[in-house]
């Protein structure tokens, strides 16, 4: 039962990085594919059905780990407190410049949401691969499972980390260029030209950046946690891991160049979710390593609730799931195709 809570966890989050990720990456282009506060609006508009929902996996997973793992829950949520609230005041930002830039019909005020709105996105998609490489990495456990961490100390991977070091930096880069993509080719999908135009020619550019980095960070993360390998030779399964990342690196390059925009969006959904299950894997049964001794570390095991509790929760799981994926198909459904920029002051 506490795999499959793992399982669930993992997935829901993998969920959440998918759907709000090409959110964060509309945010992150935004300024870069848009010439007139217009194609602004139109980005905007190809997240704005859905943003809030999405954002919704995230609140729905943060649930489910204090369900079923609430002593995982209650040391990270201590130790990360300091990025915790700085990721809620940028997903706090990030609404606001959403939703305020259209209150009042003033140049100056809709650019400065604009740049909020960008900003926090790009500062949300470090902050979240930065926290992965933290949990990759290990942090410095004691033994009652709790754990304090500085911003940074040397930078250095060692028993004493702080939240920022090389890899962990190294992480929100990776992060960064993976949804830049990801929200790239989302609006290739969603928008006509000039704006898609545009933003083919960013992908083109960001493709190799992101096959240098999926590969640099492979080769730190052997380095910065040595036996994060151990579970892909026990289980040689786990080898379809990185040729899912191959085929999906493969599927965005020829969908990028060939004009197939759901070819290389669904590349990318598959790159996102293959890092995010290899990451899982390797981590297996841990939850949260330790960077000190081995022997604190929180596994699924020691971190779990009751058996009988999480027994009876995957019963209203299953039927919350249920829910929420038919709401998540109607309103996708409800909003596909295109977005047309508007002409200047229409529809204000």
């Amino acid at each position: 039962m506490e795999t499959l809570w793992y399982i669930v966890v993992a997935l829901m989050l993998a969920t959440y990085v998918v759907l709000d990720g090409f959110d964060l990456g509309a945010g992150i282009i935004c300024l870069i594919v848009s010439r007139t506060p217009a194609e602004r609006k139109a980005v905007l508009h190809t997240i704005g059905p859905v943003w809030d929902g999405n954002e919704v996996w995230l609140l729905a997973a943060g649930g489910t780990l204090y369900f079923a793992f609430p002593l995982l829950y209650a040391s990270s949520f201590s130790g990360f407190y300091l990025p915790l609230m700085m990721v809620l005041w940028l997903l706090m930002l990030r609404a606001i410049g959403i939703e305020l830039r259209n209150h009042v019909p003033s140049p100056v005020w809709q650019g400065f949401f604009d740049v909020v709105f960008s900003l926090s996105s790009v500062l949300l998609a470090i902050f979240f691969g930065a926290a992965l490489g933290n949990v990759i990495r290990g942090v410095p456990l004691a033994a009652d499972g709790y754990f304090f961490e500085p911003l940074w100390t040397n930078w250095r991977v060692g028993a004493q980390n702080g939240i920022l070091d090389w890899y962990t930096v190294l992480a929100g880069v990776v992060a960064l260029v993976a949804l830049t993509m990801h929200g790239t080719l989302y609006v290739i999908r969603k928008t006509e030209a000039p704006v898609s135009t545009r933003a083919r020619r960013i992908a083109l550019v960001v493709w190799p950046v992101l096959l240098v980095v999926t590969l640099l960070s492979l080769g730190a993360t052997m380095y910065a946690r040595p036996g994060v390998l151990d579970n892909y030779h026990a289980h040689p399964i786990g080898l379809l891991i990185p040729l899912a990342v191959a085929a999906a690196l493969g599927m965005i390059l020829h969908g990028s160049l060939s004009q197939k925009e759901r070819l290389a969006f669904a590349g990318s959904t598959l790159y996102l979710a293959a890092m995010l299950v290899g990451a899982a894997f390797a981590l297996y049964p841990n939850v949260l390593p330790a960077s000190t001794d081995p022997a604190y570390r929180l596994t699924i095991y020691n971190t779990a609730a009751a058996h009988y509790g999480l027994t009876i929760g995957i019963i209203w799981w299953v039927l919350g799931m249920v829910l929420a994926l038919g709401y998540f198909f109607f309103i996708y459904r409800m909003f596909r195709g295109k977005v047309k920029v508007e002409a200047e002051g229409e529809g204000y």
